[in-house]
């Protein structure tokens, strides 16, 4: 595997954010019988995240319906913090080598087909605080519905040292 260059050397992933002005939320607390992250071996698995903020749900309804393609963007950034704050809690988020891929979930409106662009937030995101580190795969997937109506659900493989 190519190591990433051009970004912050890993173990300052935690000075990069406070750089961004980006606090990394308390962890979200599960909706049913799952743990936020696991880690195995050098990697660790977010469990689906929505875009919770203090505690509630920031949004619900579907994109191209009740919710725009801008305001899920951005709920997807929120899901991805979560999901950072959940590899921060598990393992600590200056451990993080590479982010190695996102899963987004879009509740898509009926003829809808722009999940891509809605799961830029979750990728930008993570260009902005790794730089290359934050280069990864992903996929868009849309869907009908989402637990507790929420627009998107973003999760995380990150390699860690």
């Amino acid at each position: 595997m190519t190591e990433p260059t051009g970004a912050p050397e890993p173990g300052r992933w935690s000075a990069r954010l406070v750089e961004l002005g980006i606090e990394l939320p308390g962890v979200a607390a599960p909706v049913a019988s799952y743990v936020p992250a696991v880690r195995t071996g050098p990697h660790v698995y977010t469990s689906g995240q929505l875009p919770f903020v203090s505690g509630s749900l920031a949004a619900t309804g579907k994109v191209g319906g009740e919710v725009s393609p801008e305001e899920a963007k951005r709920h997807a950034r929120t899901a991805t913090l979560n999901a950072l704050a959940a590899v921060h809690d598990l393992v600590g988020i200056d451990q993080v080598r590479r982010v190695v891929k996102v899963t987004g979930y879009v509740a898509s409106s009926e003829g809808f087909t722009g999940q891509p662009a809605v799961l830029n937030g979750a990728s930008e995101l993570l260009g902005e605080v790794f730089g290359d580190a934050g280069a990864h795969a992903r996929a868009a997937v849309g869907v009908a519905e989402l637990p507790l109506g929420s627009p998107v659900e973003v999760e995380l493989i990150v390699e860690v040292a």
